[in-house]
């Protein structure tokens, strides 16, 4: 028997349901708005925070909700306003930054919160930045609203150093991964893609056998766990390839649109 269609998507946005080129496909488009059409609610699940998306929304639709900071921020598209908000509570976060500090020596931090973001005047320039950054020290900088905290290296191979932060701080706040450089992303404890999605999909009366779920990178791992089918894009990272139920295609190929397609019998001309 045809298993019963999901009532809820999830899905991450870059190197998921993106182009790499941070584009979205007419293609994409279309399955998004049939599945609106069918009351299907999607939600849209990434560590880039709010300001990295304003440019999307007419992409991946004016409504509904999306998820941003790994968990930390959830959005509400159509009123463009912040629903929820799960910060790393102030005392905590500059534990962490002391710990890691001294046990990884040259890691510089930076914090994003609502509004936007603040670093250490040592953190390094990014070529996706989008607006100014006031800079200072982290006991500066660091204020209530702070959602991740992110702490970069120079030398280290990306693994390696979420490895030895994950070792020194994993019992004090949440830690991942998603970039091709030394950046560790953290999280108030508890807080991921899944605990996010999973309160959502709760509110709807939807269970976690009922979502399906799609991502690349080490951040989406426990939402792929959570949800009740997951698929790796053919692109993803080798510890995500291993964990999720099935594999979609390449993200350049339509991967999530071609996936969706198929599942709901759409017929988009």
């Amino acid at each position: 028997m045809r298993p019963p269609r999901p009532r809820l998507v999830a899905t991450d946005l870059d190197g998921t349901l993106l182009h790499s080129a941070g584009t979205v496909t007419a293609r994409t488009r279309a399955v998004l708005a049939a599945l609106d059409d069918l009351g299907v609610p999607v939600v849209f699940t990434t560590g880039r925070p709010i300001r990295w998306m304003e440019a999307l929304w007419i992409d991946v639709g004016g409504h509904g909700l999306a998820i941003c900071s790994n968990g930390g921020i959830v959005y509400d598209v159509a009123a463009h306003a912040v629903r929820t908000v799960r910060p790393i509570p102030r005392a905590v976060g500059l534990e962490v930054a002391a710990v890691v500090r001294a046990a990884v020596p040259g890691t510089t931090f930076a914090v994003e919160h609502g509004g936007g973001w603040a670093s250490e005047l040592t953190y390094p320039a990014h070529p996706d930045d989008l607006q100014q950054r006031p800079q200072g020290g982290l006991d500066a900088i660091y204020g209530d609203d702070v959602v991740k905290l992110l702490a970069v290296h120079g030398t280290l191979d990306p693994e390696e150093f979420w490895r030895q932060v994950e070792e020194v701080v994993g019992h004090l706040v949440n830690t991942t991964w998603s970039s091709n450089r030394a950046l560790v992303e953290m999280s108030a404890i508890g807080v991921t893609k899944a605990s996010a999605v999973a309160s959502l999909a709760a509110d709807l009366g939807i269970g976690a056998d009922e979502v399906i779920a799609f991502g690349d990178m080490p951040n989406d791992l426990p939402l792929l766990e959570w949800a009740g089918t997951s698929y790796a894009m053919a692109n993803a990272h080798p510890t995500v390839l291993a964990l999720a139920d099935h594999v979609a295609p390449l993200n350049d190929e339509d991967g999530v649109a071609e996936v969706l397609s198929r599942l709901f019998a759409l017929s988009l001309g």
